[in-house]
């Protein structure tokens, strides 16, 4: 039961993690766009990803961890630091929400390179969560 539980977790995990990567890049092509017709087509696209597929994902994500920490009883320094990388995460989910917002009411400020600057930022969580798991260093 544990090893399909991980299963999924992983599953979850992969799920909120492409919307996390495919977002901001989205942004980097909407912050770009100078048309009604692609700006309205990167609204729907963006609405779609974040509500669809990254928000069930994270959701998941987390309580399916939730249900792996409370069956296994895992822990360590390494599962705390995870733990806040995972909060820190859900704060950049919650921040490309915001920028969702803007889009969506065309009152965005940032530039392209701004969003594929803030596009690389899951790629250290993901880096980070991955070595703490699998490695559990302390």
């Amino acid at each position: 039961m544990l090893l399909w539980l991980k299963a999924f977790h992983i599953v979850f995990m992969v799920t909120w993690f492409a919307g996390l990567f495919y977002l901001p890049r989205l942004f980097v092509y909407h912050a770009l766009s100078d048309d009604r017709v692609s700006r309205e087509r990167f609204k729907v696209m963006e609405r779609k990803l974040y509500f669809g597929i990254m928000t069930p994902g994270a959701l998941l994500t987390v309580a399916s961890g939730v249900w792996l920490w409370l069956a296994a009883g895992a822990g360590g320094g390494w599962l705390q630091v995870k733990l806040l990388l995972v909060a820190a995460l859900a704060v950049y989910h919650a921040a490309c929400g915001k920028y969702l917002r803007d889009f969506k009411c065309d009152r965005n400020r940032r530039g392209h390179v701004f969003f594929r600057w803030f596009n690389e930022v899951p790629v250290v969580f993901l880096m980070a969560i991955a070595v703490l798991t699998v490695v559990k260093p302390f």
